[in-house]
């Protein structure tokens, strides 16, 4: 069995953030740019992009989909919002806090041996680790021992995107839609939301439409994993 895993993520406001790490975020810009209108389209960059980090975002979904079994589970945020669990397709949804859904991932995790992800060495594994820390919890399994599947230890941690990219040989990393347009897998943009839309559906309360992006890269990734498991690994 593999587990296909995959997390959503949201920033914090910024006018929520201390005048220190406002400082701290934009000081490059101030030092480098000194255009009024290239300013505000930087700053807003910056601000767009808080959920890309660990230190100045959270995690609202975490999903891990069971590669034999063809089923899985989403754990999401609703802020409190009660949503009973519900399931869909092979996919159950529950709704709950960063901290339970980060305690229920890696306790799935700990019965696994083999994980799968796309770019979940550079953003998923990283994310899980420093968002488990800060809640004080250790993580289960180490997702980022060694980026080549012959060095890994403990247990095997594919990502996708250095698989299909060779560890760089590749001059661009293609993104999981383009890797699904190109073996007709169904993408998991097909429905028209994409993780940049993340932040302003979290801001509409629209959380189980997060829940179901996030089991529709699940099944891409998983599907994506077959093809590579078929033909390359």
């Amino acid at each position: 069995m593999a587990l296909v895993f995959d997390i959503e993520t949201v920033g914090e406001p910024w006018d929520a953030l201390d005048h220190t790490t406002q400082d701290n975020l934009q000081r490059w810009i101030r030092e480098t740019v000194h255009d009024a209108d290239e300013y505000e389209h930087e700053l807003k960059q910056i601000k767009d992009g808080l959920g890309f980090s660990p230190l100045t975002g959270r995690i609202v979904a975490i999903g891990a989909y069971d590669t034999e079994h063809g089923k899985g589970a989403v754990y999401f945020s609703t802020e409190g919002e009660p949503i009973e669990t519900f399931e869909e397709d092979g996919i159950k949804y529950e709704a709950m806090n960063e901290k339970e859904m980060l305690e229920r991932f890696w306790r799935v995790a700990d019965t696994v041996g083999e994980f799968v992800s796309f770019n979940g060495r550079g953003f998923d594994a990283p994310f899980l680790a420093i968002r488990s820390m800060v809640h004080g919890l250790v993580p289960a399994k180490d997702l980022l021992s060694s980026r080549y599947l012959a060095s890994q230890r403990g247990c095997l941690h594919i990502d996708l995107q250095d698989q299909l990219t060779f560890y760089g040989a590749m001059r661009k990393r293609p993104s999981l839609h383009l890797f699904c347009r190109a073996l007709g897998i169904e993408s998991p943009k097909a429905s028209g939301t994409t993780g940049d839309d993340v932040a302003a559906l979290y801001a509409d309360k629209k959380y189980r439409e997060i829940a179901r992006y996030n089991a529709d890269d699940l099944r891409a990734t998983a599907a994506l994993y077959e093809r590579w498991k078929e033909t390359l690994r």
